[in-house]
């Protein structure tokens, strides 16, 4: 892939980052910037207080006190697994963009919105904190959307193959009640397949190798970077999936895991409920209560959570924090 393709700019935006670069030069601009800097700040610590303050923590501590010291450390080294493996997302999009920050620099930038965009939701984790991230450190919006837009495509075309196949092979009983049977379910697994594969086929065969969105051209992938998005994305939900199995002490198939993790994804997404607080406790109450008894699902949930979601982003808040302080020292030595 040629990247200089992939970074060009039609000559109006040329334009309007000239005009942008003279916005920015006013004297007013400074204190415009930092106050926006500190309502960031509030808006997150506002966040983060909020989700504290959903946690039952003496039941977080009674979960984590009935499981063997073995299963904790099997669970939480599939944490660092997953996380580490989420972190290299971004690297597609280094590669894509033929940008030149650091790898390190790149995976710890991931990490932190990850974590963050597992806690506080998509928009502040996934996009403020990135966007925030790699502008300080020097990178334009047109590149940060491209990375951006990679590595959700790695999560989610991965996502599409994995739940099409356990979808359609096999699906997971519904409850009665649901506006969706097994047999539905099994034509939507269809349909996510056939979705990954023309994606697949696009970046393989498609003539029109470049599209134009708003301004910014966007260039196909490889066949070959496309089919090591599928694989990256679908083996960080197979990871995600195997945590879950291994606090359930194995007592449940891994493919219901898988399925059912799968399935409290979308019902995630599509509440918009950061963290998917009680989304994903009610499909897995619901979909498993019948294999084992529901105060143990709630048990394994709230532990998936505490090492998951809370111990990740306790890390992650001190990387940010590390991160901004170099971002700021960076941005002072950079010439005007």
């Amino acid at each position: 892939m040629d990247n200089s393709r992939a970074l060009k700019q039609p000559t109006h935006l040329r334009e309007h980052d000239s005009t942008r670069k003279k916005f920015t030069d006013t004297a007013w601009w400074p204190w415009l910037k930092r106050g926006a800097t500190a309502v960031f700040f509030v808006l997150v610590t506002v966040l983060l207080v909020t989700q504290a303050r959903t946690i039952d923590w003496q039941e977080v501590l009674t979960s984590l006190q009935d499981y063997r010291l073995s299963e904790v450390w099997g669970a939480a080294l599939l944490v660092v697994v997953s996380f580490v493996l989420y972190s290299t997302f971004d690297l597609i999009g280094r590669h894509y963009t033929g940008h030149t920050l650091s790898k390190v620099r790149v995976m710890a930038v991931t990490f932190v919105t990850y974590a963050f965009n597992l806690n506080l939701g998509s928009l502040v984790g996934g996009v403020a904190f990135r966007y925030r991230l790699y502008s300080r450190l020097g990178l334009g919006t047109g590149v940060i959307t491209r990375i951006m837009t990679m590595s959700m495509l790695t999560n989610w075309i991965g996502y599409l193959l994995l739940g099409g196949l356990v979808f359609s092979l096999q699906p997971p009983t519904l409850p009665d009640g649901w506006k969706i049977s097994t047999e539905h379910l099994r034509y939507i697994g269809f349909v996510l397949v056939g979705t990954a594969a023309a994606y697949l086929a696009t970046c393989a065969f498609s003539r029109k190798r470049t599209l134009s969105i708003r301004g910014h051209e966007i260039e196909l992938p490889s066949l070959r970077l496309a089919a090591l998005q599928v694989v990256m994305g679908a083996s960080n939900w197979l990871v995600m999936s195997g945590i879950i199995f291994i606090l359930l002490q194995q007592r449940i198939e891994f493919s219901a895991v898988v399925s059912v993790l799968l399935l409290a994804a979308i019902a995630g997404v599509i509440t918009h409920v950061p963290a998917g607080l009680g989304v994903l406790e009610a499909v897995f109450v619901a979909l498993l209560s019948h294999l084992l008894p529901q105060h143990e699902l709630l048990a394994a949930l709230v532990a998936y959570r505490v090492i998951y979601y809370l111990v990740p982003l306790a890390v992650a808040t001190v990387v940010y924090l590390v991160m901004e302080a170099k971002a700021k020292k960076l941005e002072s030595a950079r010439p005007d």
